[in-house]
C-alpha cells in the first residue's frame, strides 16, 4: 500500500509509552468492559465471556487510568506504525467528508487514540488484549500498536492495507453511529433476546466491514494507494477474525447462534461488496435481507 508522504491528521491523540497506574474509585462496571472484550478477542464464546464480566461487575471495583509520567520509549518501527495509521486515519477523514457531503450531511471527525497496554476511555478501561475498538461515548478509534504485530504473528495477516482495513472498520463504526444504524441495533439489545442481539451484532460487524470497503473504493480513486496483493492482505485478515474460525481455533467446534462478528466467507463477502460498489445507500442491505442471506 502506498501511503509516505500524505497527510498526517489532526485528531490524534498519542499516549504510547506513557505509565499507568490503576486507582480504586468504586463500582465495578470498568473491569467488566476489559474482562469482555478480552475475552471476546481471545476467542471465548460471547455469551460466556458476558458471563464472565456480569461475574467481574459484581465482584470487583472500577479501575480508574492515571497517567503518571514516561514508561518505556517507543521504537522506530512503533513510530513508523503511528504514522502510518494518521495518514489512513486521515484519508478516513477525507473520503468520508466527501462522501457526507454528497449525502448533504457533515461528517463529524472521530479522532483516533494510540496507546500502549492500558487506556481510559469514554466507554471504560481497557487493555491492548481487547484488540482495536471504536467507543460512541467519546467518538474515538483506539489502537495499542503492537495488534499490527499480532496480526502478522498470530493471524498470519501482514501487510499495510490488511491494517488499514482495521482501522476502516473501526471508522466504519463511527459513521454507522452518524447514520444512525447503531441506534437500531442498541434498541434490539435493549429487548435482551440472545439471538437476536447476536444477529443485530452480526448485521453490524459485516457492515462496519461493507464500509471499510467503500472507503477503499474512494480512496483508491482519490489516492492510488493500492498495489498488487493490497486486496488479497486484507481478504486474508478478514478471514483470520471471523467468528467460525476464531471459534473453532479456540474451542475446536462451531456455534453459529452465538456469533457476534459474522464467518470468515460472510465478512470478506461484504468488504468486497463495498471495494467493488463504493456505495454508502447500499449499505441497509445489511439490516434488511434475511440473517440466512447474508
Amino acid at each position: 500500500m502506498k501511503w509516505e508522504g500524505r497527510e498526517e491528521s489532526q485528531n490524534v491523540e498519542d499516549s504510547r509509552g506513557m505509565r499507568t497506574t490503576g486507582a480504586v474509585v468504586g463500582g465495578g462496571g470498568v473491569l467488566a468492559v476489559i474482562v469482555y472484550f478480552v475475552a471476546q478477542f481471545l476467542g471465548v464464546d460471547p455469551q460466556e465471556a458476558k458471563e464472565l464480566a456480569d461475574a467481574a461487575k459484581k465482584i470487583a471495583p472500577n479501575v480508574q487510568q492515571q497517567q503518571v509520567g514516561e514508561g518505556r520509549k517507543t521504537t522506530p518501527e512503533e513510530d513508523k506504525m503511528a504514522r502510518f495509521s494518521s495518514i489512513v486515519f486521515h484519508d478516513t477523514e477525507v473520503v468520508w467528508g466527501d462522501l457526507f457531503e454528497k449525502m448533504g450531511k457533515r461528517y463529524v471527525q472521530p479522532k483516533l487514540h494510540l496507546f500502549t497496554d492500558l487506556v481510559n476511555t469514554g466507554c471504560g478501561t481497557a487493555d491492548s488484549g481487547v484488540g482495536p475498538f471504536y467507543c460512541p461515548r467519546d467518538q474515538k478509534v483506539y489502537i495499542d500498536l503492537v495488534f499490527y504485530s499480532e496480526m502478522k504473528n498470530k493471524f498470519g495477516a501482514p501487510g499495510d492495507f490488511a491494517r488499514a482495513y482495521v482501522i476502516a472498520h473501526e471508522v466504519g463504526h463511527h459513521v454507522q453511529r452518524l447514520l444512525g444504524y447503531s441506534q437500531r441495533v442498541d434498541e434490539i439489545r435493549a429487548h435482551g433476546n440472545p439471538v437476536e442481539t447476536n444477529h443485530a451484532s452480526v448485521r453490524l460487524e459485516l457492515q462496519a466491514d461493507y464500509l471499510a470497503g467503500v472507503w477503499a473504493h474512494h480512496g483508491e480513486k482519490r489516492f492510488q494507494f493500492l498495489e498488487k496483493g493490497d486486496v488479497e492482505t486484507a481478504m486474508k485478515a478478514a478471514f483470520e477474525i471471523g467468528d467460525d474460525r476464531l471459534q473453532m481455533k479456540s474451542r475446536g467446534t462451531v456455534v453459529p447462534d452465538r456469533f457476534t462478528h459474522g464467518t470468515s466467507k460472510q465478512r470478506m463477502k461484504w468488504f468486497m461488496e463495498g471495494l467493488k460498489t463504493g456505495s454508502v445507500e447500499n449499505a441497509r442491505a445489511l439490516f434488511e435481507l434475511p440473517y440466512n442471506g447474508l
